[in-house]
């Protein structure tokens, strides 16, 4: 027999807009910590997008021991240890600050992004499966608006917390050579040491609020009821015999490695014309307000006047388009009293269309799981490493060529999008 469809729960949701607030101030802090870790560490800039890599590889490895221990604790004490984990990872930033070790800031990032990994694994399916199916990608945008809002603020308030006026002037005799030896160190270990404190009141505050999480109202659910198999559809044996599913994180790898790309670089490519830190610093939230906007867009249309599949496909073409306008139109221009590249605009505008790719895959590639919604929800969870790779290739196609020669990397992960849009979310069985 099916199950009546459930009534989206406001207080929950209420709830998990909360949690994808401290997921996205979390995860978008990283798009001013590559810079910032660049210099204070001496990196690379193939180096310095190990930032991004030890964050989000932590969503391939534990994806499915985050299903795992979601079958067997159930939601809300699943969710309280996410938070554990990420409460670890800030504090082991003290040790990394004091030692001013990059690999000890490395370790502490897979801790924050394996904590990330439990909250996704739980909220995402939350998300989906608290209301009509048909409206899922609602409820997405609307806790993508609370995301979208922390990233906008989190370079911001870090810049806020950490940065000088002065850091411009600091910035410049490091990265020309004019400090060296004994004077060099002392001004690199007071750089990284900033970190220190904010980290530790972050990480207080998450662990409180796990804690509060396991004890309030928010309800347990039963995926295998609420997003049932069909009646008079055989179930299946295993996630990977649902090929729309198998597509669907491949699609949300390329999607999420397109759309880290297209703010975690930002800081380092404007400052390819002329700005440095305290002035690019701005641009990340330039694409995280176009995001907004976005998934405002979505809440208003979606699904009353537009499906989420045709949503879907209008986003990635405009995605594919304006990724083509980054990377061929080199146009200079003054915008925001900043002189930059009309390239740099194009890459904030990508925001806009990225705001609804996750929204419309999410639905599509998770439908009429049954009893395989918890580790399909892992496995599109495990896509999510496309923000630890496609950086990582993009940086060795900077290092190697240029910055902005990078961006051909966005080209054919729309492509892919396009295609899964139009036809791979209906693929229903592999062929033999």
């Amino acid at each position: 027999m099916e199950s009546s469809p459930r009534k989206t729960d406001i207080r929950s949701l209420v709830i998990l807009a909360a949690m994808f607030f401290i997921f996205g101030f979390v995860s978008w802090v990283n798009s001013i910590l590559i810079p910032y870790f660049r210099i204070a560490c001496e990196l690379s800039h193939f180096q310095s997008y190990f930032v991004t890599f030890a964050f989000y590889i932590a969503y391939f490895v534990m994806a499915i021991p985050s299903g795992k221990l979601l079958q067997a604790a159930g939601f809300k004490k699943g969710i309280m240890v996410g938070f554990m984990f990420m409460a670890l990872g800030m504090f082991l930033f003290v040790p990394a600050a004091l030692l001013r070790t990059f690999p000890l800031f490395l370790t502490g990032l897979f801790l924050i992004g394996t904590g990330l990994a439990i909250l996704q694994t739980a909220a995402n399916p939350y998300v989906t499966i608290i209301g009509p199916i048909d409206s899922a990608a609602r409820r997405i945008s609307i806790v993508g608006v609370c995301n979208k809002l922390a990233g906008i603020l989190a370079p911001l308030v870090f810049a806020a917390v950490i940065l000088k006026a002065s850091d411009s002037e600091t910035f410049a005799l490091i990265e020309s050579g004019a400090l060296a030896g004994e004077a060099k160190a002392q001004v690199l270990d007071e750089l990284v040491r900033r970190v220190i404190w904010p980290y530790t009141i972050l990480g207080t505050g998450l662990l409180a609020f796990g804690i509060w999480i396991r004890y309030s109202f928010l309800p347990e659910i039963d995926p295998a009821t609420e997003n049932a198999t069909p009646e008079g559809v055989q179930d299946r044996k295993s996630v990977f015999s649902y090929p729309y599913l198998v597509l669907g994180a491949l699609a949300i790898f390329f999607h999420v490695g397109s759309q880290v790309i297209a703010i975690d670089t930002l800081i380092q490519y404007a400052g390819t014309m002329g700005l440095d830190m305290l002035e690019a610093k701005v641009f990340p939230s330039y694409t995280l307000s176009c995001t907004m906007l976005g998934y405002l867009i979505g809440i208003a249309l979606i699904p009353k006047y537009l499906s989420q599949k045709n949503a879907l496909v209008v986003c990635t073409l405009l995605g594919l388009v304006l990724s083509l306008c980054a990377v061929l139109i080199d146009a200079p221009l003054t915008f925001m009293g900043h002189r930059i590249n009309a390239s740099l605009l194009f890459l904030n505008a990508l925001g806009l269309p990225n705001a609804l790719i996750y929204a419309g895959i999410w639905p599509l590639a998770i439908r009429g799981l049954g009893r395989h919604t918890k580790l399909g929800s892992s496995l599109l969870i495990m896509g999510l490493c496309g923000n630890a790779i496609m950086p990582q290739i993009y940086g060795l196609i900077a290092d190697n060529y240029s910055l902005r020669a990078g961006y051909w990397i966005l080209i054919p992960c729309f492509v892919y999008l396009i295609w899964y849009a139009l036809h791979g979310h209906k693929i229903e069985y592999w062929k033999k």
